[in-house]
C-alpha cells in the first residue's frame, strides 16, 4: 500500500510538473514575438558618428540596396526581362525605389510634374524664350524621327524641352553602365538593375521577404526559365548569412542531440533516467523564453539560439544528481548532500552571466536574463522536484569498470605547488610573441561569405556605380533647407575630384531637391502665360506642330510659376521621397544630410575638397566609426567581466569559508581562460566580441569542474562518482562544442573553439591543481 501511495504521488507530481510546462510552453507560443534586426546585438553608440554608423547599418540607402543581374538569351529578351522586372518592382511596396537605366515617367507623380522646371537647372543658366524652345523643338522634330519616337510622342504635349528626362538623367547615378535596348548591360553582357528595399538591410526578416518577392516576380515573367538572376548586396548577404547560420546550427543541433543521448544511456544505463533528466533543462528553458516574453516587447531570434547553447551548463545538474547516487541511498538523501556546493555552482555561473546584462547591449541583456532565469529554474528544479520522480534505487556509477583505475592513475600524477607559476609565464610568453593584431575590431571579417559572392558583389557595384558602403558625407544645419542649400555647395567639388578620378560618383540630397532659394530664382525666371504663349508661336513658325498641342505645356509653366515652392515633406510624395528621406534626418535641435559616394579612390583629397567647400561638412569612415564602437564596447565588457570575476571571489571564498579552498577553484579557472586566449592567439586568431563571450561560458562549465573536483569526502567511492558525473559532463559539452569549432561559420567557430578549448583545460586544470584524494580502493 505504501509503495502504491509513493508511486501515485511520483506520478501526480510528474503530471503537475508537464503541466506547467504546458502552461510555459503556452504563454511562450502566444506571446513571443522573435525579432531579427542584428542591430540589437550590436554595442549601444555613444558619439554622433557612432550613432550615424548604426543607423546606416541598418537604414541607409547603401545598405538597402540591391544588385540584380540578369543573363542568358539575347539582349533583346535580357532587356524585356530587365524592363518587366523593373516594372513590378515598381508596384511593389516592398521596394522604394528601382533603377535599371530605362526611362521611368512615374519617377514624378503627376501632380509635382509641373515642378521639373524648380526641380532641374536647366533655368540656372538660360530660360524659355523664343531662341531656346525654337532648338529644343527642332531637336524634337529630329528625333521623332528616331527609334526614340514611341516614347516622345506620349510625353512631347507636356513636355517638348524634355525635362523630365534631364531630371531622370540627374537622378540616375553618375558612372551608369552602357544602355542597350533602353536598359543598363554590363561588360558582361548581363542586364543590370538596382533596387531599393523598404525594409532595413539588418533585418533578415524584411530582406529575405523582399528578395523573395523579387525572385517571385522575375519567375512570373515570360522567358524567365531561359535566364539566370544573380542577386548581390548587404541585404542579400544578411539573409545568406542567417541562412548559413540556421542550416549549420541545425545539423550541428540535430547530431549533438543524438550524441547527447547515447552518451546519457551509456552512462547511466537508464530510459527513465534519461527522460527524467531532461525535464530540468526543459524547464530551464521554457521558464528562460517565458521571462523574456513578460519583460522585453520582442525577442531577437539569435538571443534564443545562444541562450539555448549557454543554458547547456543547466544539463550538469541532473548529471551531478544522477552520478553521486549511491547504491541504497534514495535520490533525496543524495540530492541534500549535494546541494551546497551545486547552489554555490548555480549562483556563480549566474554572476559571471550578469556580465552580458552589464554590458548595455540589448540583445546581450536579453541573453543574460534568458541564461540566469533558466539556470535558476533548472537548479532548483533538480533539487526539488526531480529527487521525487527518479527511482528509489539506482546503479551506483562508482563500481563502472575502469572508473577506479583512471582515478588512481589522476590522483597519481603530482601537484607541484609551483604549476601556476610555469603555466602563468608560458601565457604571458605565447601571447607577447603571438602574430597579428590581439584584438578583431573589424567586424566584416566574421562574415561567413564565399569569395565568389564577395567578388561578384565588388564587380556588379563597380559596373553599377552602387553606393560605397564604407563611406559617408556630413552636412549639417539649423534646417532642412539649410542642409539642402548646404548640400548645394558642395556638388561643384565633388565633380571636380570625380574628373580628378579621386572618385566615381556621388549623390547629394540637393540633386533631387533644390533649397528653397534656388527654387524661388528658378521659379522668378518662368515667362508669365502670354509671354510664353508669344515665345512658342514664333518657335513653331515653319514647323509641322500645331500650336495647340503644346497646351499641357503652357499650363504645366503657368502652374509652376504660381505654386507653392517644393518642402521635403511634400516631395514625399514621389517615388523618390523615400530616398530623399533616407538622407534628411532630423537631429534634436538640428538636421543631417547623408550623401553616399561610389569608388572612392582618395578618401583623404575627397574630405579635403569638401571641408574647402563647407567646413561644416565631413567625410565620415564607417569602418573607422564601426571599429571605435567595437573597442569602446568590449572595453566596457572586459570591466563587466571584472567586477564579475571580483563578485565571483567573494562568493566562492564566503561559500567554501576559506580563502585556500577558494583559490583551488578559481585558480584553474583564471589560468584556463587565459591559456586558451594564449592558444589562440599563437595560432594567429585575433579575439573578437565572441570569444569574449565565449570564455564567459567556458568559465561557468569551468568552475563546476573546480569546485567538485576539490571537494574531498575522503571516501574513494565518492570520488570516482564525482569524476564520473564531470567526465560525462566534459564529454557532453565537448560533443556539442567541438563540432561548432569545425563550422564554415565564424562567429559559430570562434564558440565552438573557444569553449571547447576552455573545457579541455578546464578539466585537466582543475584535477592537477586541486589536493589529493584520499586513497582510492574498491570497496
Amino acid at each position: 500500500m505504501r509503495r502504491r501511495d509513493v508511486r501515485g504521488a511520483r506520478l501526480a507530481l510528474l503530471v503537475a510538473w508537464i503541466l506547467v510546462l504546458a502552461l510555459l510552453g503556452t504563454l511562450v507560443a502566444t506571446q513571443l514575438k522573435v525579432g531579427t534586426d542584428l542591430r540589437s546585438f550590436m554595442p549601444a553608440p555613444t558619439t554622433p558618428d557612432q550613432k550615424l554608423l548604426m543607423e546606416q547599418v541598418g537604414e541607409g540607402p547603401g545598405s538597402r540596396l540591391l544588385l540584380v543581374a540578369i543573363d542568358g538569351g539575347d539582349d533583346t529578351a535580357k532587356a524585356a526581362l530587365s524592363r518587366g522586372l523593373a516594372l513590378a518592382l515598381r508596384k511593389d511596396p516592398a521596394f522604394t525605389q528601382v533603377v535599371n537605366g530605362d526611362f521611368d515617367l512615374g519617377m514624378l507623380d503627376s501632380a509635382l510634374l509641373p515642378y521639373r522646371y524648380l526641380l532641374s537647372p536647366t533655368l540656372d543658366t538660360g530660360s524659355l524664350d523664343e531662341g531656346y524652345l525654337a532648338d529644343e523643338l527642332q531637336q524634337r522634330l529630329d528625333d521623332l524621327g528616331s527609334p526614340a519616337a514611341t516614347l516622345l510622342k506620349g510625353l512631347l504635349p507636356r513636355d517638348p524641352t524634355l525635362e523630365t528626362l534631364k531630371l531622370a538623367e540627374r537622378w540616375t547615378p553618375v558612372r551608369s553602365p552602357e544602355v542597350r535596348d533602353g536598359v543598363w548591360f554590363s561588360s558582361r553582357g548581363e542586364a543590370l538593375l538596382l533596387a531599393q528595399t523598404r525594409g532595413a538591410g539588418f533585418d533578415p526578416g524584411a530582406q529575405e521577404d523582399a528578395i523573395g518577392r523579387l525572385r517571385a516576380a522575375f519567375a512570373a515573367l515570360p522567358g524567365s526559365a531561359a535566364a539566370h538572376l544573380t542577386i548581390s548586396g548587404p541585404g542579400y548577404f544578411t539573409v545568406v548569412v542567417n541562412a548559413q547560420t540556421r542550416d549549420q546550427a541545425d545539423w550541428i543541433g540535430r547530431i549533438s542531440t543524438i550524441g547527447f543521448i547515447v552518451l546519457m544511456l551509456v552512462a547511466y544505463r537508464s530510459v527513465r533516467s534519461l527522460l527524467l533528466g531532461a525535464l530540468p533543462v526543459a524547464t530551464g528553458a521554457l521558464a528562460g523564453i517565458a521571462l523574456l516574453t513578460v519583460c522585453f516587447a520582442e525577442v531577437h531570434g539569435i538571443t534564443l539560439a545562444f541562450g539555448f547553447t549557454l543554458l547547456g551548463v543547466a544539463q550538469e545538474y541532473p548529471i551531478r544528481l544522477l552520478s553521486h547516487r549511491r547504491e541504497g541511498e534514495s535520490a533525496v538523501a543524495s540530492v541534500r548532500g549535494l546541494w551546497p556546493l551545486l547552489l554555490t555552482a548555480i549562483a556563480s555561473a549566474c554572476i559571471a552571466y550578469l556580465a552580458f546584462y552589464a554590458s548595455g547591449v540589448g540583445g546581450l541583456q536579453q541573453l543574460a536574463v534568458f541564461t540566469i532565469a533558466g539556470l535558476l529554474a533548472a537548479g532548483f528544479s533538480t533539487r526539488y522536484a526531480l529527487p521525487y520522480l527518479l527511482p528509489e534505487h539506482a546503479r551506483d556509477v562508482a563500481r563502472m569498470p575502469g572508473l577506479a583505475a583512471f582515478r588512481g592513475w589522476l590522483d597519481a600524477l603530482p601537484r607541484p605547488r609551483w604549476l601556476p607559476v610555469p603555466i602563468a609565464a608560458a601565457v604571458v610568453a605565447m601571447i607577447a610573441f603571438a602574430p597579428g593584431p590581439f584584438w578583431q575590431n573589424d567586424l566584416s571579417a566574421l562574415t561567413p561569405l564565399p569569395r565568389d559572392l564577395l567578388m561578384t558583389d565588388a564587380r556588379l557595384r563597380g559596373e553599377l556605380g552602387a553606393p560605397d558602403v564604407r563611406y559617408l558625407l556630413i552636412v549639417q544645419a539649423k534646417t532642412a533647407d539649410g542642409v539642402l542649400a548646404a548640400s548645394a555647395k558642395l556638388e561643384p567639388r565633388l565633380r571636380g575630384q570625380v574628373a580628378a578620378k579621386a572618385l566615381d560618383g556621388f549623390e547629394l540630397p540637393s540633386i533631387y531637391l533644390p533649397d528653397l532659394a534656388t527654387q524661388r530664382a528658378r521659379q522668378a525666371k518662368l515667362p508669365d502665360r502670354a509671354t510664353l504663349d508669344a515665345s512658342l508661336t514664333k518657335a513653331l513658325d515653319g514647323m509641322p506642330f500645331r500650336k495647340d498641342l503644346f497646351a499641357p505645356f503652357v499650363d504645366d509653366v503657368e502652374t509652376a510659376r504660381s505654386a507653392p515652392l517644393l518642402t521635403p515633406e511634400v516631395f514625399a510624395r514621389s517615388p523618390l521621397g523615400q530616398r530623399l528621406a533616407a538622407m534628411l534626418l532630423p537631429r534634436g535641435d538640428h538636421w543631417v544630410g547623408l550623401s553616399t559616394l561610389s569608388g572612392v579612390h582618395d578618401a583623404a583629397a575627397v574630405a579635403a575638397a569638401v571641408a574647402a567647400a563647407d567646413p561644416g561638412a565631413r567625410l565620415l569612415d564607417l569602418k573607422e566609426a564601426s571599429e571605435s564602437l567595437v573597442a569602446a564596447y568590449r572595453t566596457r565588457i572586459l570591466h563587466a567581466v571584472l567586477a564579475a570575476a571580483a563578485l565571483l571571489f567573494l562568493t566562492i571564498t564566503l561559500a567554501l569559508r576559506s580563502i585556500r579552498r577558494a583559490w583551488h577553484v578559481l585558480a584553474p579557472m583564471t589560468l584556463a581562460t587565459f591559456l586558451v586566449l594564449a592558444v589562440e592567439r599563437m595560432a594567429g586568431i585575433p579575439i573578437s566580441l565572441f570569444h569574449l563571450v565565449a570564455l564567459i561560458l567556458a568559465a561557468g562549465l569551468g568552475l563546476h569542474y573546480a569546485l567538485f573536483f576539490e571537494r574531498d569526502t575522503g571516501d574513494p567511492a565518492e570520488q570516482r562518482r564525482t569524476l564520473h558525473a564531470t567526465v560525462v559532463c566534459v564529454i557532453a559539452a565537448l560533443l556539442v562544442f567541438g563540432m561548432l569549432a569545425w563550422s564554415s561559420i565564424p562567429v559559430l567557430r570562434a564558440i565552438g573553439l573557444t569553449v571547447a578549448l576552455g573545457v579541455a583545460f578546464h578539466f585537466c586544470l582543475s584535477i592537477l591543481m586541486a589536493p589529493h584524494a584520499a586513497q582510492d580502493r574498491v570497496r
